[in-house]
């Protein structure tokens, strides 16, 4: 089913693409029409989002508790999220400072003489403050910061919860065993539910260009084009940054990480890959343990392609309206995007909230938003997809430093002394022989 899967996301987004042309130069002159053709076909990503977001809130939070009380030790659990930390903030200059370069190479916006008119920009930066950011990590509800799948929140109850569970020791033993329960369920319950991706990955792309038309890529295609460039020097240094700790197994680990990848960049939501990136880190080796705590830290403070796209598309903006930027001033940009990029996992919308914010800090045009929100949803899916594969490398990473990254799952072979009617089953569901079982219980 896993290599079938990643044929059927690779279907869907060429069938996504074709169908969305034929459907735009069918009604595509009729916007109002579009727009009702388009809502039909991102009803399909909708449900699945849908289903993705049922499932978060439970999955983190029995994954990290379950973790959390496996690791029997604060000291590890602090030293692992001081590591994880550090690792952020590295990737997050390093992103921020990689897109300043590239938007000052290429100029995407030089020459585009755009006239400063006082419009607003329609995005809304009062979400965007540390105080409010701060506030929001503490949750005033768990039962609330579930229903909102506010990730920070749930990370922050289930620290005390899984801290809690292995200060009472053999008293919290039956609620271990009951979440440990919780955790399978709900990997099976995810197995369902990316059943779904194909016709979501389908529909997502299908909606976008049967309203925006392929021309769309083709008037913006400098802007995007760069950009992607830009990202994929990204992706390269990453990629060597995770070969320097985890060598020749770094292309293994890209191997492993291709769905969520596509899911990611497909859906543009970094949630609907989630699931299958736990299934995906595990199979690879990483215990659930550490990936169960690190991935929801990342997926708050730890998110590449949107750092890098928040200094690309302030220079930009800054390009397209005449405005030159002193070196220093870019710089000051830089450190502030650094803080209040931190606060972007609270804020619906949250790189162009962040970008809006930015723009009007340093008094540049905040309307100028409006020019790249034609083409926003496709610079999305890009760095959300190089968000994933930044916390894949950083949880495989820190994991190595840890000394706990183990042997890949193998792919099933049969065993001459297992019967054929009676497999046994690993981690992460697939048949194995019946001397692998005993290692992958360890866990």
């Amino acid at each position: 089913m896993r290599n079938r899967l990643t044929a059927f996301i690779l279907a869907g987004m060429i069938l996504g693409v074709a169908t969305g042309f034929a459907a735009n130069l069918w009604v595509g002159g009729d916007k109002a029409l579009a727009k009702d053709v388009a809502g039909y076909f991102h009803l399909l990503a909708d449900i699945f989002l849908h289903l993705i977001k049922m499932i978060i809130a439970p999955l983190v939070f029995s994954t990290l508790v379950a973790g959390i009380a496996h690791m029997g030790d604060s000291a590890a659990l602090g030293r692992i999220g001081g590591r994880a930390l550090a690792w952020f903030i590295i990737a997050s200059l390093i992103s921020l400072t990689l897109g300043l370069i590239f938007v000052n190479f290429f100029a995407p916006g030089e020459g585009l003489n755009l006239v400063r008119s006082g419009a607003e920009s329609g995005v809304n930066t009062e979400a965007l403050n540390f105080r409010d950011f701060v506030l929001h990590v503490f949750p005033t509800s768990m039962v609330g910061a579930m229903a909102e799948n506010s990730i920070l929140q749930i990370v922050v109850f289930s620290l005390f919860i899984g801290v809690a569970l292995t200060a009472i020791g053999e008293k919290g033993k039956p609620i271990i065993t009951v979440i440990e329960a919780m955790v399978e369920l709900m990997l099976q319950v995810t197995s369902y539910v990316m059943r779904v991706a194909p016709l979501a990955v389908f529909g997502a792309l299908a909606s976008a260009i049967t309203t925006e038309g392929l021309g769309v890529l083709k008037t913006f295609g400098e802007l995007v084009g760069e950009f992607y460039l830009s990202l994929l020097a990204l992706w390269l240094l990453l990629c060597c940054a995770g070969a320097i700790f985890l060598g020749r197994r770094m292309i293994k680990l890209l191997k492993y990480v291709r769905e969520p990848l596509l899911l990611a960049f497909s859906t543009a939501s970094s949630e609907a890959a989630y699931p299958k990136m736990l299934e995906q880190l595990d199979r690879f080796g990483v215990p659930r343990r550490i990936y169960s705590f690190v991935l929801p830290l990342g997926y708050s403070f730890n998110l590449d392609g949107s750092m890098m796209y928040s200094t690309f598309a302030t220079i930009f903006i800054a390009q397209a309206y005449g405005i030159d930027l002193p070196i220093a001033t870019q710089i000051t940009i830089l450190l502030v995007l650094m803080v209040t990029s931190k606060g972007i996992a609270a804020v619906p919308r949250a790189s162009l909230v962040v970008v809006a914010a930015t723009l009007g800090q340093f008094d540049l045009p905040v309307e100028g938003i409006a020019f790249i929100l034609a083409v926003d949803h496709f610079m999305d899916m890009g760095r959300t997809a190089t968000n994933v594969l930044g916390n894949a490398i950083a949880t495989s990473v820190i994991t190595k430093w840890e000394g706990m990254l183990e042997v890949e799952e193998p792919d099933y072979v049969p065993h001459p002394k297992a019967p054929a009617h009676t497999p046994a089953h690993g981690r992460a569901g697939l048949e194995l022989a019946p001397d692998m079982v005993e290692e992958d219980h360890r866990r």
